[in-house]
């Protein structure tokens, strides 16, 4: 692969290092460089998997048993962001010079679900999680009980709308909490495939008990077919297709997005593996809510999908039977912890610990942004960045697929060069003012090498 972040002795570096944290260090320097680490390994694992080579990323976490700490740490920021960021939008005194470092912590939730997602579409990922499991299924209900109950009113219906920051009548806080409730939708759909990936390798009977007697997964699976990844805009239907919305051709309505396979794979494993049978209370409510799935299994959608065949004969069959009551069987079941432990360690704290952080973490110094500015800078790098992209650039003339880019600005894609001379006349005004101010951005982030030498230094105390 002729692009990477990370060697794979870099990576195990990173992934030995990984740590829990407490709520309250969260937005704290050393908090901030595990977020570098994490990002580094999401997007090398992205790039691992798109192209097929050797995981590394994914044995490094499984080896050293690291994947609790992930879940841990995507369930406490999950937490933040529910009690102690509506304390600092409220705050009277609370105006940051830059929202940057809450939008990193923010943030830091999609990346870790992004990379779980990635990870645990592997069987021994999903074992070497162990009992964070049952806190990963509980996460995912949360979510996707989020995705069901929106709303909606055009603003929800539209995720990836952002509020302006332009706008003259909203603040940056107020810009930042638009930023997250587009996330949040991003951050569920993630959450659809890692529980479909736990529906196929989990054979725990707690994880099993959990999804189907105390979440109710498969009567849930209902509200999903009418959830906000499809939606219809002047009689035009639009999907949510690799991180934003598409218009699709009418001859395209009745194909099956990733998202639609990754419902109907988890509910065919939550009600067709035999465990989950055995465990399944198919009383007359339970039942009656799964034979309403029979009008979604139409012929042109089990072309696309020939295991659901096996699922509409058996819903065919349960119209016709009652099943036997699942037997009550006495047994020592796990619950999960991590939510529960985090609450109880910060209940009546919410309000000093987020006094705290607008005291130490969220109010610094043009010369701390400019650091942070400047490792986050090399973290996302462009060729990477453009690596992780599903679609490939296109030309700016033509708009065939295009390999070729401006040297000078970096902005522009062409497919050959005379495309690139026939267009230049247009390009050159716009080419010049993005080429000085990169070059003026990058003599403002310049950190002159004492001060380089000290945040080596500081990183590995």
């Amino acid at each position: 692969m002729e692009t990477s972040v990370l060697f794979p002795g870099e990576a195990e570096g990173y992934v030995q290092n990984l740590e829990t944290f407490t709520l309250r260090d969260v937005g704290s320097p050393r908090w901030f460089r595990q977020h570098e680490y994490i990002e580094k390994l999401n997007m090398q694992a992205i790039l691992n998997a798109s192209a097929t080579e050797d995981e590394f990323i994914k044995e490094f976490l499984v080896s050293l048993g690291k994947i609790p700490t992930l879940v841990h740490e995507m369930i406490l920021v999950e937490l933040w962001k529910h009690k102690i960021f509506p304390i600092l939008c409220q705050l009277q005194d609370f105006n940051p010079k830059s929202t940057f470092p809450l939008y990193m912590v923010i943030h830091h939730e999609a990346t870790i679900i992004n990379l779980l997602e990635t990870i645990m579409f592997h069987k021994d990922s999903c074992e070497a999680a162990d009992d964070s499991v049952l806190d990963l299924v509980d996460y995912c209900h949360r979510k996707l009980t989020l995705l069901a109950n929106r709303a909606s009113r055009d603003d929800n219906a539209s995720p990836c709308k952002r509020i302006p920051s332009e706008s003259k009548d909203l603040s940056s806080i107020q810009d930042l909490q638009g930023q997250n409730s587009a996330l949040e939708f991003d951050i569920s759909l993630k959450a659809v495939s890692v529980l479909r990936y736990i529906t196929e390798h989990s054979d725990s009977i707690s994880v099993i008990n959990r999804m189907l007697c105390t979440h109710n997964l498969p009567c849930w699976s209902l509200d999903t077919h009418t959830c906000k990844w499809t939606k219809y805009i002047e009689h035009i239907t639009h999907k949510y297709i690799n991180g934003k919305w598409q218009k699709i051709p009418p001859e395209d309505h009745l194909k099956m997005t990733k998202l639609d396979g990754q419902i109907w794979i988890a509910l065919y494993n939550l009600v067709l593996k035999e465990d989950c049978q055995r465990k399944y209370d198919f009383n007359n409510f339970n039942k009656n809510q799964l034979l309403k799935l029979r009008g979604f299994l139409t012929e042109v959608l089990i072309d696309q999908l020939p295991n659901l065949l096996e699922l509409q004969r058996f819903l065919s069959h349960l119209s016709v039977t009652d099943p036997a009551p699942p037997k009550k069987d006495l047994i020592l079941e796990q619950i999960p912890e991590m939510w529960n432990s985090i609450m109880r360690s910060n209940t009546g704290k919410w309000k000093a610990i987020a006094k705290y952080q607008v005291k130490e973490m969220f109010n610094p110094s043009e010369k701390d942004l400019r650091q942070q500015a400047s490792r986050l800078a090399q973290t996302y790098n462009l060729d990477v960045m453009e690596c992780l992209i599903p679609e490939k650039p296109k030309c700016g003339v033509c708009g065939a697929e295009a390999s070729k880019r401006c040297s000078r600005c970096q902005g522009e894609w062409y497919c050959r060069r005379e495309c690139q001379v026939k267009h230049w006349p247009k390009h050159k005004v716009a080419c010049q003012l993005m080429a000085e101010a990169t070059e003026k951005l990058q003599k403002d982030l310049t950190v002159n090498p004492t001060e380089a030498e000290a945040n080596i230094m500081d990183s590995l105390d």
